[in-house]
Order: C-alpha cells, then sequence, then structure tokens
C-alpha cells in the first residue's frame, strides 16, 4: 500500500473520538489512534503562528499510542535555544522511545520578523542547530562557537545521561528552496516537502537533497522523503472537495511566499488575489479571491474530488520521490476524507 502519514493540526478537532480531553487534544488522539490502526506511518504536528504549541499535542499523542512514528511538523528553528530543543527531544524518546521525529523549519513571516527572529541566513542557522542537536543527542558534551548558536561545556544531565546516552530521534528539515532541501541531504535524516506544489516540483528538490549528500559524501539509502499533501475528498460533491483545498491554496498564494513561488500560479493571478485580500485575511476576502483560481491549477497542486481522483493525484507524488504522503485533510468533514481514501486504498484495521 501507499505509505501514509497524517498531519494533525493543533486544537482543531475533526470527530474521530479518543479520550476525554478539552478542548479538541481528545480528537487529536483519536485521529492518531485511527492512523496507527490504518498502518499509517507517522504522526506530524504542525506549529506555525501564534496559534498552538506543537510539543504539547505530540506529548499526547505519544502517551497514547503504541506503534507510529510522531513528528514535529515543523518546530520553528530559532524558537527554542538548540539545547532545549534537543532536550525536548530527549524528553519524549523518552515517552515514546525511537518514535520521534524532530522537525525543523522556519517560522511564518511577518510574524517572525514581528518577534524579533527574522529568518536571516536561514541556510547557516540551520546548520548551526542541527550540528548542535545532533551532537547532544548523541550523548556528547557541546561546545560550539557559531553566528546563530553559542554552547559552553553543555551536555544532558538527566540520571541516565553520566554513560553518554543516545537518543534515536531523526531530524527532518522541513524544506522548501533548493538549499535548504541540499541541505537536508548533507545533513539530516529527511526533508518534509511542503504541500500546495506540483509533482514536478519533487524532481529538483530530489535533485538538490542528492547534491547535498554528494557533498557530505552520505548514502541516501535510509533517507526519507515525507511531504504534506492537502487533500479533501468527497464522493458526493466533487466540486465541494476541490474549493476546501482552493481556498486553502488562495490564501496561501496571498501570504506564502514559499508557495506563491513553487504552486505555479503566475505573476497577474497572485497581484489580483493580494489586492483582494488583506493581513490578516478576513473570510469574505478569501471566499472572493479564490474565484480567480481554477479548478486546474488546484487540482494540479492539491489531491482532491473523488476518492479516486485524490488517490490518482497522491501516487503522482509518490512516483516523483516522496516516500510517505503525509495526508493534510481540509474542509468542513476532513475525518469523512479520510475515512473514503482509506476505503478507496484499501488500508486494513492493523490494531493489536
Amino acid at each position: 500500500m501507499e505509505n501514509f502519514g497524517l498531519m494533525i493540526s493543533s486544537g482543531a478537532p475533526m470527530g474521530s473520538g479518543g479520550p476525554d480531553l478539552p478542548n479538541g487534544y481528545g480528537d487529536m488522539v483519536g485521529q492518531a489512534q485511527w492512523a496507527e490502526e490504518h498502518g499509517f506511518e507517522c504522526i506530524w504536528v504542525g506549529e506555525g503562528r501564534l496559534a498552538n504549541n506543537g510539543v504539547v499535542p505530540m506529548s499526547v499523542i505519544a502517551a497514547y499510542t503504541k506503534r507510529i512514528k510522531i513528528g514535529s511538523g515543523i518546530l520553528p528553528y530559532r524558537t527554542r535555544n538548540p539545547a532545549l530543543l534537543a532536550v525536548t527531544a530527549k524528553t519524549l524518546d523518552d515517552l515514546a522511545p525511537g518514535r520521534i521525529r524532530l522537525g525543523l523549519g522556519g517560522w511564518w513571516e511577518p510574524l517572525a520578523t514581528r518577534v524579533g527572529l527574522p529568518n536571516n541566513k536561514p541556510l547557516k542557522a540551520m546548520r548551526e542547530i542541527i550540528t548542535v542537536v545532533r551532537q547532544l543527542l548523541d550523548g556528547q558534551e557541546v561546545t560550539y562557537e557559531g553566528e546563530f548558536v553559542n554552547l559552553d561545556s553543555v551536555k544532558f544531565d538527566g540520571k541516565s545521561d553520566d554513560f553518554g546516552r543516545s537518543y534515536p530521534v531523526e531530524i527532518h528539515i522541513g524544506a522548501v528552496r533548493m538549499g535548504m532541501c541540499a541541505l537536508s541531504g548533507e545533513i539530516a535524516d529527511g526533508a518534509l516537502l511542503d504541500f500546495l506544489v506540483p509533482p514536478s516540483y519533487n524532481d529538483e528538490a530530489l535533485l538538490a537533497i542528492q547534491k547535498g549528500a554528494e557533498k557530505s559524501g552520505r548514502s541516501l539509502d535510509n533517507f526519507q522523503v515525507p511531504q504534506l499533501i492537502a487533500v479533501s475528498v468527497n464522493n458526493d460533491d466533487r466540486q465541494q472537495a476541490i474549493d476546501d483545498c482552493k481556498e486553502f491554496l488562495t490564501q496561501y498564494i496571498a501570504q506564502q511566499p514559499h508557495i506563491t513561488e513553487f504552486c505555479g500560479a503566475d505573476e497577474d493571478l497572485v497581484a489580483r488575489i493580494k489586492s483582494i485580500m488583506g493581513w490578516p485575511a478576513t473570510k469574505a476576502q478569501i471566499r472572493e479571491a479564490m474565484k480567480l483560481v481554477s479548478n486546474d491549477l488546484t487540482q494540479d497542486v492539491a489531491a482532491c474530488g473523488t476518492a479516486t481522483e485524490a488517490l490518482d493525484r497522491i501516487s503522482a507524488w509518490v512516483d516523483h520521490g516522496c516516500t510517505e504522503s503525509v495526508l493534510t485533510p481540509l474542509g468542513a468533514d476532513a475525518y469523512g476524507t479520510l475515512e473514503q481514501i482509506a476505503s478507496a486504498a484499501n488500508l486494513r484495521n492493523v490494531r493489536d
């Protein structure tokens, strides 16, 4: 079967049950348990704007699941001291041994600049942070003097850390532009590729990853390329499913330069959408601007329509190198989307 992952938005219930926890966390656990039972590879939890912390739901999901991997998709790489990033990953690994993926990436602009952490020199900053986090997770004592990272004789000091215990946490880079893709191939365990890009985007990204690997002389045999894929399925009303993704795409075209750059929208369309939408955009502005976006563009960068259409489109990203299709369900019935995809893909319940 296809290798699936699931992106869960913090505090966004989809009606999938789960334990009695407040503010949608029970539903998030229910989604994670459903994915685990259906053989999904990983649950990814995002942390974007100032809406929700990603570590809290990761911890809750880890406590209520047994086998499925749990990844941050992503934690903004400069919002935490690298020693704190590393000890957070270590603590999560204590809770769910061998199941944690630390996904790091850039924060949303203009928010990053507004809080004093602009995305300056992202390649240099990411390299320094991953270098130190990796060394700490390997049980080393770290001294490092860099532009973004400065540590002086720092090591883990938990009860079991006296003998250089290591923690098998995978490090993934949330890569978009080719420089970050190359850095992923050079120093990371995987590249979490973004959504709302056509499958052809992957060809350039994978070439950059390969060049990065060649630079460091490493093999990509175990390198992972999970990819977020925006999905919405409605077998009774395919246009509604397309519109779910179209609304999402429209907002990202207006507000996220990396999506604007790679989704295939031409400059005139981008300008017209931005002329309608402000920051932050109102629901009415988004609905008005999305009238400018075609079904063809939407279905080129998102898996939407009927379940068969969605699965066919997911397969296109897999054919272009995606190793794990991280479903990011959109619309009012996101859980229904997952159920229809699972049914169409003949996913079996694998509960113990």
